[in-house]
């Protein structure tokens, strides 16, 4: 409601005998006339047209300056709260009314209701899903990744992106779902998106997780039938937390996780932290705990603790407390500890992007990695114990991911084509399995003959024309994929920075064949941090006061927030 009443004070709420205004009824300021009033200003706006006509030239129609000022605010309002996961109860907030008033200038608006908001979603989401689909059906093939998330109310929920290279050479990557499911139905579930989106003959691979946070989901990728890729951030995240268990850190990170909670728990150390942190000239900030599932959030700990050792020291000296600062000896190991970590939270961050391709740099990110984790002479003892774990560990979980896919994938992307990431040995088989590949697709090509039975004995000698054709042809085909492969690698070795994508639109024609293979093996993500980007929008929309949403709603909310946010058009 308005402060002084509907229709920017032309109007006034009649005031009782006891002096309380009573919001039901109005009274025009102009001619002391009474009406109801029931939030809307429709009958208020022809009054004062009527009556008053020098009065009234802000206020036609409805009662709003325009129709289109009305409707284009409450298509500002559906795009917001899909985008940004808002909750639908918000158009009931007469704050909101009040800001959106003085901001159009519109004293007439009245926020659209609950139900409208809610059906203008469906007609949004229904506008984009249809552009997506129109997407996926001009895929020739399309990745998926998906993972699981249960809700405070402990329901299951799924969800599915989608990844593939269109025929302009461009990276898409969106969601198709985020469902409610039961536990033990993701194949199907996985299986019932592809369906519904009408891709599921153009599937090439699934990324999950690498069985350590859900131990299912790989026997899940078993039974589908297309290719399994593990999380490569998932792999990482093992190593790390295998190799912090098993090292000499334990104690240091102890002592960090004791300062931080000193600062965390209580309100007048929170205080005087920024006090000293402003007063020694540093940027305030709050120390973070780490999650110790979460190495990332460990490796930030670490950082923050650094930057501010100095001020927590002479803030844990002047109080005299029972915590106490690190020694120097404690702060030498923790920036040890941070530069093991800093190369592979690199390394995360430039496999989790789903705007460029990841899947072949995964082999070379590895490769970095490994070398970076080598023993120096000069290593202390802690340090050496955790390169040997980490390298042990990733190791063994690089040989149980797709490293066929990888390989083949890598070989693809101009900037790794020289496979200096893999040992001399293994090169040559690689470009065998692109070889065949190159071969199986020629093979698809070629159009079935059927051949009818004639009684003429001519046939027979013919039969043997024909068959000496074939084998002649298959030496040539050979010798045409051979001589394709040549003028790949042949060509110059793409910069570190340029876009594979881009190299392959400006070459499609040089290299057709090969083309239609690296579009399959590029599209595919290294990780599922697609999927855990939705789940973190998942999260806001279950967690927070919504108008009951239904679990339908929630995809549509999620999804569209996806799709809005990366939408270019």
């Amino acid at each position: 409601m308005e402060k002084d009443g509907p229709l920017g004070g032309k109007f006034h709420f009649k005031k009782l005998p006891n002096g309380v205004l009573d919001k039901t009824r109005v009274t025009c300021t102009i001619c002391k006339a009474e009406f109801s009033y029931h939030r809307s200003n429709s009958s208020l706006g022809y009054h004062l047209r009527a009556k008053h006509p020098d009065e009234s030239q802000d206020y036609g129609g409805r009662g709003l300056k325009t129709e289109e000022v009305s409707e284009k605010l409450t298509n500002a309002l559906v795009v917001w709260i899909a985008k940004s996961c808002r909750p639908v109860s918000m158009v009931e907030d007469d704050g909101l009314k009040e800001v959106l008033r003085t901001a159009s200038g519109d004293m007439c608006y009245d926020l659209p209701s609950t139900e409208t908001i809610v059906s203008r979603l469906h007609a949004v989401y229904e506008d984009q899903r249809a552009q997506r689909h129109t997407k996926l059906l001009g895929a020739m093939h399309v990745s998926l990744t998906g993972d699981r998330w249960t809700s405070v109310d402990d329901d299951n929920y799924c969800a599915v992106t989608a990844h593939f290279i269109d025929n302009d050479w461009t990276l898409q990557s969106f969601a198709l779902a985020v469902s409610k499911t039961e536990e033990t139905h993701y194949a199907d579930h996985f299986l019932s998106v592809a369906n519904e989106w009408k891709i599921g003959d153009k599937l090439t691979t699934l990324g999950t997780d690498s069985a350590w946070l859900y131990g299912n989901m790989v026997d899940v990728a078993s039974l589908l039938p297309f290719e399994h890729m593990p999380c490569t951030a998932h792999i990482l995240q093992s190593a790390i937390t295998v190799s912090l268990n098993d090292s000499g850190f334990e104690t240091v990170l102890a002592k960090c996780r004791e300062i931080v909670g000193h600062f965390e728990d209580s309100p007048a150390n929170a205080q005087e932290l920024n006090a000293q942190q402003a007063a020694h000239g540093h940027n305030t900030e709050a120390l973070v705990q780490d999650a110790q599932t979460r190495w990332n959030s460990t490796l930030e700990m670490i950082k923050v603790i650094q930057r501010n050792k100095s001020v927590l020291t002479s803030i844990l000296t002047q109080q005299n407390s029972t915590v106490t600062m690190l020694t120097d000896q404690e702060l030498d190991r923790l920036q040890k500890l941070e530069e093991l970590l800093e190369p592979c939270r690199y390394v995360t961050e430039l496999l989790g992007g789903e705007r460029y391709v990841s899947c072949s740099m995964v082999l070379p990110a590895l490769r970095h990695l490994f070398w970076v984790m080598e023993p120096l002479d000069d290593d202390p003892v802690y340090v050496v114990k955790f390169k040997m774990v980490f390298t042990t560990d990733l190791a063994q979980r690089r040989a149980s991911s797709n490293l066929t896919w990888l390989k083949i994938a890598t070989a693809l992307d101009p900037r790794f084509k020289d496979l200096k990431c893999l040992p001399k040995e293994e090169r040559r088989e690689v470009w065998t399995l692109v070889h065949d590949l190159l071969m199986a697709e020629a093979q698809a090509q070629q159009p079935s003959v059927q051949i009818k039975e004639e009684p003429s004995p001519k046939k027979s000698k013919m039969s043997i024309f024909l068959l000496g054709s074939s084998d002649s042809d298959t030496e040539e085909e050979e010798d045409s994929i051979g001589r394709c492969l040549d003028r790949y690698k042949a060509e110059p070795k793409a910069g570190a920075g340029e876009c594979p994508l881009q190299w392959w639109l400006k070459r499609e024609g040089a290299h057709a064949r090969l083309a239609s293979i690296a579009r399959k093996y590029l599209s595919t993500p290294a990780t599922t941090v697609p999927c855990e980007r939705l789940f973190s929008l998942s999260g806001d929309v279950t967690q927070k006061k919504r108008a009951s949403l239904s679990s339908e709603d929630v995809n549509r909310i999620v999804c569209l927030s996806n799709w809005l946010s990366a939408h270019k058009d």
